[in-house]
């Protein structure tokens, strides 16, 4: 069978390298050849730390390789070049691999029996494509543009394996949602320009209105029922001048057709400095939509920080998934293990003295960290020091205060030099965190648990609760536990660094200042997503030189 050969492959591969950074490598494996012979979905859970160092992927691209037949690798576009220019090549001289691998943003041939490695963007925009679309091809377009008689790009039943499954729901809201920008108003006035004046007065009765919310953080207002009733009234009014159907530019037709469904999120995007205003729409759900396209063909998903549930329960319900073989690896012990420290006198984060509490207890720490470079307890600084502040405001006001007292050293979602000094929030970090060795120190002021400031977050808070679900454990829990786990990751790598005049680890530090975690009840979730972790309530100047291993509380 193919998982025994595919083990036995990988054994001596590992063997020869003389060094695995993964030691779940052969179960991961076997579990995708599997998954590629008997054609059941599977969902696989890699620990942060793997995800963050990539060391899990060799697990899937030897049995996508080793299968006999064809298979879909469906990857993030960052990932694609490194994958397909390094990774395969390197395995198929290594390895007894006959099988042709293609890049690209279709199935290539009737009679392609190979591996096709694509784009997250390219499968899913076909495989979430308006049926509408594909019906406007006439014969000799449906003949010459490789696509099924579906209308599909991508052939049916071809086992097909996603990585990086944490952002498939992100990727799939931007692929359902559409936005309106200054071009697609100008498309409208040149589909109808005996309305032209009627658009503008329209157009600026909206914006007029939209300005009129107070301004936030996040630049975005939900569209209220007064620009509803505009918007309503442009269509109506076009659709009765209109000669026919087809004179709707199709942005337009797409935004109408999601606008009026009763479950989807309408937003407004500003930029008040040059006063323009795009108008956004997409579902609040995504599960309805995704649960037909999961059927077409076999799974294979992977990613981390999906769900605490080993069984994933929660992020299958929210993404549509049926019933699929479930496996999950949680990290090393012992070699992933960071120091915690957990404060337990602080405020709470929505009183008035947590800015001024939690800015001394930053103080501190950059001084005990500053204090232990300052006495060549190693050579040359181990790592840069990370503060993830969420407050928007916040950040900015931290930034400029320690950039006064700790001088260039602080930037502000800026690169930084190994013993500098980043703040940042959570979603460039998200985003950047591989740009920058493995932080020493990384400070969390609050837990990343989605505001309800944030008009988008408010918008699907209520549709939970039109569905009289409990919001905070079905959405903003999950959500705060999975940015936590990987961004934390390349702390837990940090081990791996080494002191060069002692040759001894020095372990990673992660203080979390959110007193939450001690006084609300879903603290201990909190903390179980955080192991394997040492926990201490006092600060230690040790925890910065080089030492051993900590022992778990």
């Amino acid at each position: 069978m193919i998982e025994t050969e595919v083990h036995q492959r990988l054994r001596a591969y590992l063997r020869e390298q003389g060094h695995t950074q993964w030691p779940h490598h052969l179960t991961m494996a076997r579990l995708v050849a599997r998954a590629l012979r008997i054609g059941r979905s599977a969902l696989i859970q890699t620990d942060s730390l793997a995800a963050y160092q990539g060391s899990y992927r060799l697990s899937y691209l030897i049995p996508a390789l080793l299968w006999p037949e064809p298979a879909v690798l469906v990857l993030p576009e960052a990932l694609i070049d490194a994958i397909v220019q390094q990774a395969i090549p390197n395995l198929q001289q290594n390895l007894p691999v006959i099988k042709p691998v293609q890049r690209g943003d279709r199935w290539p041939s009737a009679d392609f029996r190979g591996l096709l490695v694509t784009s997250a963007e390219a499968w899913l925009s076909d495989r979430l494509s308006d049926p509408l679309q594909s019906s406007t091809l006439d014969s000799s377009d449906r003949a010459t543009s490789n696509r099924s008689p579906f209308g599909s790009r991508f052939p049916d039943d071809i086992p097909t394996i996603i990585d990086g499954a944490n952002d498939l729901e992100q990727w799939v809201r931007s692929q359902l949602s559409i936005s309106l920008s200054n071009t697609d108003w100008e498309a409208l006035n040149l589909a109808y320009p005996s309305q032209r004046v009627f658009i503008r007065d329209i157009r600026v009765r909206i914006t007029h209105a939209i300005f009129q919310h107070p301004a936030n953080p996040y630049s975005c207002h939900l569209i209220d029922e007064p620009e509803k009733v505009l918007l309503l009234e442009l269509h109506d009014a076009l659709q009765t001048h209109g000669a026919s159907e087809g004179q709707m530019p199709q942005r337009w037709q797409t935004f109408w057709r999601c606008f009026i469904q009763p479950e989807r999120l309408a937003w407004s995007q500003l930029n008040r400095e040059i006063g323009s205003v795009m108008f956004c729409c997409g579902p609040t759900d995504i599960h309805q939509v995704l649960a037909p396209m999961w059927q077409r063909q076999p799974l294979v998903l992977i990613g981390s920080a999906l769900d605490a549930d080993k069984k994933a329960m929660r992020y299958r319900e929210r993404m549509g998934l049926g019933d699929m073989t479930c496996l999950s690896f949680g990290p090393d012990r012992h070699h992933d293990l960071v120091q915690l420290y957990l404060p337990d006198r602080l405020p709470m984060p929505n009183t008035s003295h947590f800015k001024s509490a939690v800015l001394q207890e930053i103080r501190i720490l950059l001084g005990a960290r500053q204090q232990a470079i300052a006495q060549q307890h190693f050579q040359s600084a181990s790592g840069p020091t990370v503060i993830l502040i969420g407050d928007v405001p916040l950040k900015t006001q931290f930034a400029s205060v320690l950039s006064a007292e700790f001088g260039s050293r602080v930037q502000l979602e800026s690169l930084i030099e190994d013993n500098g000094i980043l703040i940042a929030g959570w979603d460039y970090w998200q985003a950047h965190q591989s740009e920058f060795a493995p932080p020493a120190l990384l400070i969390i002021t609050t837990l990343p648990i989605p505001s309800l400031e944030n008009p988008l977050v408010a918008g699907r808070v209520a549709a939970y609760k039109r569905r009289r679900q409990d919001w905070f454990k079905s959405y903003l829990l999950p959500e705060a536990l999975s940015r936590l786990q990987k961004a934390v990751a390349p702390v837990r790598s940090h081990r791996d660094v080494k002191d060069t005049t002692t040759e001894e680890a020095l372990s990673g530090v992660v203080a979390l200042l959110d007193n939450r975690v001690n006084h609300r009840s879903y603290g201990r979730q909190i903390l179980s997503a955080l192991s394997p972790a040492a926990r201490s309530s006092y600060l230690d100047p040790d925890w910065f030189t080089p030492s051993a291993c900590p022992s778990v509380d």
